[in-house]
């Protein structure tokens, strides 16, 4: 009933910039917050940027100044702006509804929704 899609992953060199979109789609009735995280190879899931309904950022360290997190509410879709890429953000990347909320039939339901992830690789 609900889809995230990403899209906008590449490959890029040191210093370049990409832009990846997640849209989610279904009948969504509210989404407090999307995000993105990152995931590389023998490292553990970390959250990169999130969004909340209410505008409010949340930015790894790591990223800060270099990474925007921007979202569409009307389309419910997230976007990251990724600029001075390194190789160290060489990773997976996944988008994540938190607490998203959809209609089937005369019920409601709420839960956390991922997506399938878009490869990232900064590389000369």
């Amino acid at each position: 009933q609900v889809h995230l899609v990403e899209s906008g992953g590449g490959l890029v060199q040191p210093g370049g910039s990409l832009r990846l979109s997640c849209a989610a789609s279904g009948t969504i009735f509210s989404i407090y917050a999307m995000g993105w995280y990152r995931q590389a190879p023998g490292k553990q899931r970390e959250l990169v940027a999130a969004i909340t309904s209410g505008g409010n950022t949340n930015y790894a360290d790591s990223v800060k100044g270099r990474f925007t997190i921007s979202r569409d509410a009307a389309k419910n879709t997230v976007y990251l702006q990724m600029n001075s890429l390194k190789p160290e953000d060489t990773a997976v990347y996944y988008c994540n509804a938190d607490r998203l909320t959809y209609y089937k039939g005369s019920n409601t339901y709420t839960g956390d929704y991922w997506g399938q992830g878009t490869q990232v690789t900064v590389s000369s």
